[in-house]
């Protein structure tokens, strides 16, 4: 990942335009007035949370990516803008360099061993008589059909000490690389064996859907421990991925609300059940790294957690351990104040759902299909469910009980940062204790607590997320991929692009600064007669792009094609450029308009006219495209 790729994981477009814009939610994107024009009649200015990006539909007609917002408002050039947001993501600016391209070609053999492994798994259920008894217990005790054991590529591991080493021996895999992607582990009087054996073995990918470990449950029930995943590897880390977020994407963005729940099986019996926005961690406590990948599809957030795990005991563990180290981590999946955090530094809506009569959530929906849906519906805060949860059949009438369940929901009231949630709260509890308010306000923690300066939130050191490739990005990268190869062939696209009745190749085409920085760089390298014009990209090129154009070089997928191949490619790519980014305008000011209609805002006629301009738009394209269609065929 390069360092622009961090620092777009790292900082979320909505929270940094919202520093200087008012923006209101419409759908799954945001609105506003354009900060760059005088504009106080339509809101034409639209954040695009899920692909990192904003366009302006007025006065300025731009957009762009976070660099480029910065650019705009600030009046800087893109070194100033990368330095400043490199230091408010956290972000240590590193040249690139060939160990980092040697560790990527590394990581990519490591998934490849894991995509043979998914194989090899798959083989042994589902043809082998060892695995017979993996499927009866996935059909029988978990109530799996056949396409969903399929969908999620379910395997089995056969019992024996050398079965997976000496298949990844036969397809020419060294026992070092083996090792490395977590499939053996290592003797102690030397040598190497199977990792897995005789367990359910649950393929985890990451959020883009690459292959990152595996998550193995035991058959026998002797067996020890009765989940085993994959060793930490450089594409496995568990505290940083979600099991079922590559499925679940955009199920969570249509719900809008995500809900985790404790176990892998958990996550496909619900995903059977047809409730999708289900993911879960790998058996360690809720990450702020984990909620983090969540909140790039949406902020409302359920837990709802098996209920040995979110009960009254794992409530009072959790919050005896954030007393004694506000950053200490349990092996608890629910920590309430680490919650409480999460969700005020990432502004989430954190909720947790209580599981009733001890099920798990794969036997609640077993039980009633629709029940499901009403426990996630009746998620309460987290404040609300840890009063209620120490509550429980407690004497609420002693004296002693009030104040032991005051001593511990207190503190993490006083924790919260926003003044109305902690009024609200504390409102809250003395109601449920049966007291007067103000003997909340004057309790010895309340005080102590509100006359000791509070600790700034030391920021931990976060994992950025891999941003998402959208479809228009990939474009993007396999336009300038051969333009790179390729300079020349940028002055005859602009040429057939402007005999089409179309404007030349300019930064409008493009979402992303970096790639608005390559562009300008080809066409400058075509301008100057000092060096070859590859050769004036490659030496002018930032620091923090160096990485791209190796990447989208990977994107042409026959370099060796003659100029005239190309040329078409090309043109094939603009247009497609073109009408991804009309349609998606034009989707976007047809939600705008038909807001604003059921508002009764005369601002609807706006957005009307801007949906017809960018229709007049697409349908000037299409007529393009078709003359460009017969020109090529002559």
């Amino acid at each position: 990942m390069s360092n622009i790729d961090e620092i777009k994981a790292r900082i979320d477009i909505v929270d940094l335009v919202s520093e200087s814009v008012k923006l209101r939610r419409a759908g799954k994107n945001y609105t506003g007035f354009c900060p760059f024009h005088p504009n106080t009649r339509t809101p034409a200015f639209v954040v695009f949370p899920e692909t990192g990006t904003w366009r302006c539909f007025g006065q300025c007609n731009e957009g762009g990516d976070i660099f480029r917002f910065i650019m705009k408002k600030e009046g800087w050039d893109f070194a100033e803008t990368l330095r400043h947001l490199a230091i408010r993501a956290g972000v240590q600016l590193e040249a690139y360099s060939p160990e980092r391209a040697q560790q990527k070609e590394e990581n990519e053999r490591l998934r490849l061993i894991l995509e043979e492994a998914l194989n090899f798994y798959r083989h042994q259920l589902l043809n082998t008589p060892a695995g017979q008894q993996a499927l009866t217990y996935l059909h029988d005790k978990r109530y799996l059909t056949d396409a969903t054991i399929e969908t999620f590529c379910l395997g089995y591991a056969p019992a024996g000490w050398d079965n997976a080493l000496n298949h990844f021996r036969g397809r020419g895999f060294s026992e070092q690389e083996i090792l490395e992607a977590g499939m053996l582990s290592e003797r102690d009087t030397g040598g190497y064996y199977d990792r897995f054996r005789q367990r359910i073995m649950i393929p985890i990918r990451d959020e883009n859907g690459r292959m990152a470990g595996f998550g193995a449950r035991i058959l026998d029930p002797n067996d020890i421990p009765k989940f085993l995943n994959s060793p930490q590897t450089p594409v496995f880390d568990k505290g940083r991925l979600l099991y079922g977020l590559d499925r679940a994407r955009k199920p969570i963005r249509t719900a809008d609300q995500a809900v985790i729940v404790e176990g892998y099986l958990d996550v496909i019996a619900l995903h059977q059940a047809g409730y999708c926005n289900v993911v879960s961690p790998m058996g360690t406590a809720i990450t702020e790294d984990q909620l983090r990948l969540l909140k790039k599809f949406t902020r409302r957030i359920v837990l709802a957690l098996d209920p040995d795990t979110a009960g009254q005991k794992a409530v009072l563990r959790g919050l005896e351990a954030a007393r004694q180290a506000m950053d200490h981590e349990t092996d608890t999946g629910f920590d309430a104040r680490g919650l409480l955090r999460h969700e005020a530094r990432l502004q989430a809506d954190l909720r947790v759902a209580s599981l009733p009569d001890e099920l798990d959530p794969d036997e609640i929906v077993q039980r009633e299909m629709e029940e499901w849906a009403r426990l996630i519906t009746q998620a309460k805060p987290v404040v609300t469910h840890v009063m209620e949860t120490l509550a429980a059949d407690q004497d609420l009438n002693d004296p002693k009980v009030k104040s032991k369940i005051a001593a511990q929901v207190l503190p993490l009231i006083e924790d919260l940062p926003n003044p109305v949630e902690r009024d609200t709260y504390r409102q809250q509890l003395a109601r449920l204790l049966k007291v007067d308010e103000r003997t909340i306000i004057g309790s010895p923690v309340h005080v102590s607590r509100r006359r000791r300066a509070r600790p700034k939130d030391t920021q931990p050191v976060e994992t950025p997320v891999v941003p998402e490739i959208s479809p228009a990005h990939r474009i993007e990268a396999y336009c300038l991929g051969i333009l790179f190869q390729k300079p020349e062939l940028l002055y005859r696209l602009d040429r057939l692009l402007q005999e089409a009745k179309l404007g030349a190749l300019s930064n409008a085409d493009f979402e992303y600064t970096d790639f608005q920085i390559l562009l300008n760089l080809i066409r400058q390298s075509l301008e100057q007669s000092e060096v070859e014009p590859q050769q004036y990209v490659t030496e002018n090129i930032p620091d923090a792009l160096v990485e791209p154009p190796a990447d989208i070089l990977d994107q042409v997928s026959r370099p060796g094609q003659i100029d005239e191949r190309l040329l078409e490619e090309l043109q094939r790519s603009v247009i497609k450029m073109r009408r991804l980014s009309l349609s998606k305008n034009i989707n976007s000011l047809r939600f705008l308009q038909e807001d604003a209609q059921q508002q009764g805002d005369l601002r609807a006629k706006s957005y009307q006219d801007l949906v017809l301009q960018h229709t007049c738009s697409l349908r000037d394209l299409d007529q393009a495209d078709s003359w460009l269609s017969s020109h090529r065929s002559i």
